[in-house]
């Protein structure tokens, strides 16, 4: 299975890594449009996978201590920013 998973990924980064390869001042109308669909699913998805695990995470810590609710309320909110914020970076670098 890790395998798998593991060749799955190098194909789709194979498929992504091209329209990385652009020179800085290079227009980027009329080019393939399937990389970038790629990538943009790629980083919607294992955002959307690493929020769900986060909230589960901060939801279940909440559950045990609820003392440190709003320690644990805070770095949820922190890292949930991050997390989206790659997504966004892959947005504004692909798109």
């Amino acid at each position: 299975m890790r395998i798998r998973t593991l060749a799955i990924l190098a194909i789709l980064f194979m498929i992504a890594i091209p329209m990385f390869a652009q020179t800085p001042g290079a227009s980027t109308g009329g080019g393939f449009v399937l990389p970038v669909a790629f990538a943009m699913a790629i980083a919607s998805g294992l955002c959307g996978l690493a929020q769900g695990k986060a909230i589960a995470a901060s939801a279940e810590g909440i559950a045990r201590n609820p003392g440190a609710a709003g320690a644990i309320r805070i770095l949820l909110l922190l890292g949930l920013a991050f997390i989206e914020s790659l997504a966004l970076f892959t947005f504004v670098k692909v798109g």
